[in-house]
């Protein structure tokens, strides 16, 4: 005997018309055959608007870099008056400096009836007015007499026969000066040479 129920049969496979009729709905599909032809709304922005979008960031970032060009060439012209003024008035400090030397030596010349002694003596203090400056400024002597001939030091004016041991400095005729380390003026000397030579 057959069951009732028979898994062959491909009629009994079929689902009921009820079942059939139950419908899905997803949204933007419906259940006419006819083709749907209503704009689609997209996340995605349009290309007009990426346009306009890349078009306005290019205008900030061409005005960002106008505004530096511009601070740039502010900065190169501050910069170009600074060293100007620097070159123009480095001397500054050294010359008020050197103004309490010439005050001295202007009180000296408006004494009238001085004596040697006292004049002697204002010279001698504003000597020392002028060294103290001259160390303020780091600007040093160069007195070598006795020492080793140094051409990058010492000119030499003349050579002359002496007991010291050749190209020692027998005698300064004007001291030199230098600035920190460099030369602004050699010392004048003159130099031993070995007797009989």
């Amino acid at each position: 005997m057959q069951s009732p129920e028979n898994t062959n049969n491909p009629e009994n496979n079929q689902p009921d018309m009820a079942d059939i009729k139950e419908e899905v709905n997803v949204p933007g599909i419906t259940s006419d055959a006819t083709i749907q032809t209503g704009e689609i709304k997209s996340s995605q922005p349009s290309l007009e608007d990426l346009l306009k979008a890349a078009e306005n960031k290019a205008a900030e970032h061409q005005d960002a870099w106008m505004r530096a060009k511009a601070e740039t060439e502010n900065i190169r012209k501050r910069s170009q008056n600074d060293i100007a003024n620097a070159h123009k008035y480095a001397i500054e400090n050294f010359s008020t400096e050197l103004l309490t030397v010439m005050d001295s030596l202007e009180a000296a010349l408006a004494v009238e009836n001085a004596s040697v002694e006292s004049f002697k003596n204002g010279v001698e203090l504003t000597q020392k007015q002028l060294m103290s400056v001259f160390d303020k400024f780091n600007i040093k002597v160069i007195d070598p007499a006795g020492e080793k001939f140094d051409p990058h030091q010492h000119q030499a004016m003349c050579i002359v026969e002496s007991e010291l041991t050749p190209n020692t400095i027998v005698q300064v005729m004007q001291k030199g000066y230098k600035l920190h380390e460099r030369i602004i003026r050699p010392a004048l000397v003159s130099v031993s040479k070995a007797q009989g030579s």
